[in-house]
C-alpha cells in the first residue's frame, strides 16, 4: 500500500504537515493564546518552513528516483538541523532552576547590534526565556510537540529516500 503512493503525494504531505505546523504556531499560538516565541521557537520555525518549502519544490518538480531521494534528504537535513534545536530546547526546559541560564537581549536587539556569528551562538544557546514552560497539551510543552513533530517529517523522508518508487512513474493521477 505505502509503496504505491507517488513521491509527489509523500512530499505533498510534508507540505501539508509544515503549514499545518506554522499556522498552529502563529494563529493559535500567538494569535489566540498571546504567547511570544521564544529565539529558540523562532530557530525552530525557520527550519520547518525550509523542510516545507523543500517538500514544495518537489511537488512542483514533481521527479521520481534520483531527484526525489535528493528532495527527500535535504528535508531530512532541515528536520534533522530543527529536531536538533527542538531537543536544546527540551533540554533547557528541563534544566533545574538554579541551571537555567539568564535571559538575554530580545532577537531584534541582537540582529540589529551584533554580528551574524554572535547572535546565531546566542539564539543556539538558548536563554532563561526558552527555559520557560508557557503552555502544555495533553502534558508536553510546545518544543517536546514541535521535536515529534520534526522526528515525524524525519521518518518520512528517510522512507522517502530508502522506498522502491512505483514501476509506472506516476500513481497519483
Amino acid at each position: 500500500m505505502l509503496q504505491s503512493l507517488s513521491p509527489r503525494l509523500v512530499f505533498a504531505g510534508l507540505v501539508i504537515l509544515a503549514v499545518v505546523s506554522m499556522l498552529f504556531a502563529r494563529v493559535y499560538l500567538q494569535g489566540f493564546l498571546g504567547l511570544d516565541a521564544c529565539p529558540l521557537c523562532m530557530t525552530q520555525r525557520v527550519f520547518v518552513v525550509a523542510w516545507g518549502v523543500i517538500a514544495l519544490i518537489a511537488v512542483i518538480h514533481n521527479s521520481q528516483g534520483l531527484a526525489s531521494r535528493l528532495y527527500a534528504a535535504l528535508c531530512c537535513v532541515a528536520a534533522w538541523a530543527g529536531a536538533a534545536v527542538a531537543a536544546r530546547h527540551v533540554w533547557l526546559q528541563h534544566l533545574p532552576e538554579d541551571q537555567v541560564p539568564a535571559c538575554g537581549p530580545s532577537l531584534d536587539y541582537m540582529i540589529e547590534n551584533l554580528p551574524f556569528e554572535d547572535t546565531l551562538s546566542i539564539v543556539l544557546a538558548g536563554d532563561g526565556n526558552c527555559a520557560e514552560v508557557t503552555w502544555r497539551f495533553l502534558g508536553f510543552s510546545i518544543p517536546e510537540q514541535t521535536l515529534a513533530v520534526f522526528c515525524v517529517a524525519i521518518l518520512v523522508s528517510l522512507w522517502q529516500s530508502a522506498r522502491d518508487y512505483p514501476a509506472n512513474g506516476h500513481t497519483d493521477r
